[in-house]
């Protein structure tokens, strides 16, 4: 038996993106503890078997004290609980956490969820977090990709050592048996599009709202709906202004996305963020959903162009705007199949268990080579 830590951003993350991979590694007899902040999912948590240690992420603060203290706790934590191996995810535990575990000599497999925007922008911020990026990683087991052009991007600004192992994985994948088909909506009173995401500009936000107005103008019976946190004072007024004049429907942060995903004809993500794999996509498909998304990397790889959706270039209005014309002009029938080849896809190339499979290899590989 191991003693696996979890580092991560925090237990709602956590719980919903790795579920699968908690369960395998419990049911190889491992003792899994979560290091993150505790939001929600907790109980869940608990109830598989986990333990949890609370620590204060401030994941998107660029405050080098705040950020020294969080590297302090990571390695008090690590040193004291004295885990085999150490999972990293997101930017802040795999730079920090994996700094920490070299310091205490722990073995650690960090997870590359996406480059973020911090190591995407050329300039001064950028070769700060390329630095510790590359001192995260450096003494890594093995380092966990989720698509080709971020693990290129890596070996390419040499944030690797050559002897390094990486293995590139499906994203997160799904979990299948709580990402269940479901029954596609009748259009008796429109068609519904929905946009997840936590609202910012590079997820396309403005896109979509700007693609709301126009559409609306000319197909009355057309809803847009938006799901996501939002903390940004300028776009609460811009949703509560389309949302007065019947452009789109605003429903918050939710914790159970599946209402939903019943609901909606059409997942529309225009996302220009550096994303791993996204996961909106992933469950959007799952459920039977086609999509309407960017030749991004960590968005395209979820999408066959006109079988399960359409690809439209990056940060393109009017192609976003055609594109979901296109789609409202398709018959229902065409719609539906989309949806199904979609789940088939999510079902060959992107089930959790491949995940949960890979990281059982790994650790056991990791293991191995300390016994």
């Amino acid at each position: 038996m191991a003693k696996i830590y979890i580092l991560a951003n925090d237990t709602t993350y956590t719980y919903n993106l790795r579920d699968q991979i908690i369960e395998r590694l419990i049911s190889d007899g491992n003792e899994v503890t979560i290091v993150s902040q505790t939001l929600l999912f907790c109980d869940e948590l608990h109830a598989m078997g986990c333990k949890t240690i609370d620590i204060n992420i401030n994941r998107h603060g660029k405050n080098p004290f705040s950020d020294f203290i969080l590297l302090f706790w990571y390695w008090k934590i690590i040193r004291k609980g004295k885990p085999d191996i150490v999972l990293c995810y997101n930017i802040k535990p795999n730079s920090y956490g994996g700094i920490a575990c070299r310091l205490t000599k722990t073995r650690y497999i960090p997870n590359i969820t996406g480059l973020g925007i911090p190591l995407e922008r050329p300039g001064t911020i950028q070769k700060i977090a390329m630095r510790l990026y590359r001192m995260g990683v450096a003494n890594a087991s093995c380092i966990m990709f989720q698509n080709e052009e971020n693990k290129q991007f890596f070996y390419n600004h040499k944030m690797i050592k050559g002897k390094t192992r990486s293995h590139l994985l499906p994203g997160s994948g799904v979990n299948l048996k709580k990402q269940v088909p479901m029954d596609y909506p009748d259009e008796k009173e429109g068609i519904n599009f929905l946009f997840i995401a936590r609202l910012m500009k590079e997820k396309g936000i403005d896109l979509y709202m700007n693609a709301a107005r126009r559409i609306h103008e000319k197909y009355k019976q057309t809803k847009f709906h938006i799901c996501g946190y939002c903390d940004d004072k300028k776009y609460l007024r811009d949703l509560q202004l389309l949302e007065k004049e019947g452009y789109i429907v605003y429903h918050g942060e939710q914790k159970d996305l599946r209402p939903f995903f019943e609901k909606a004809h059409c997942i529309v993500h225009p996302s220009y963020y550096p994303e791993g794999i996204s996961n909106v996509l992933l469950e959007a498909a799952a459920h039977c959903r086609p999509v309407i998304t960017t030749d991004r990397s960590g968005c395209r790889e979820t999408v066959d162009d006109k079988a399960t959706g359409f690809i439209i270039p990056i940060n393109n209005e009017d192609a976003l705007v055609d594109s979901m014309i296109k789609f409202i002009e398709m018959s229902w029938q065409k719609k539906k199949e989309m949806g199904l080849e979609g789940r088939r896809k999510i079902e060959k190339v992107f089930d959790r268990r491949i995940v949960a499979e890979a990281y059982s290899e790994e650790i056991g590989n990791a293991i191995r080579l300390q016994a």
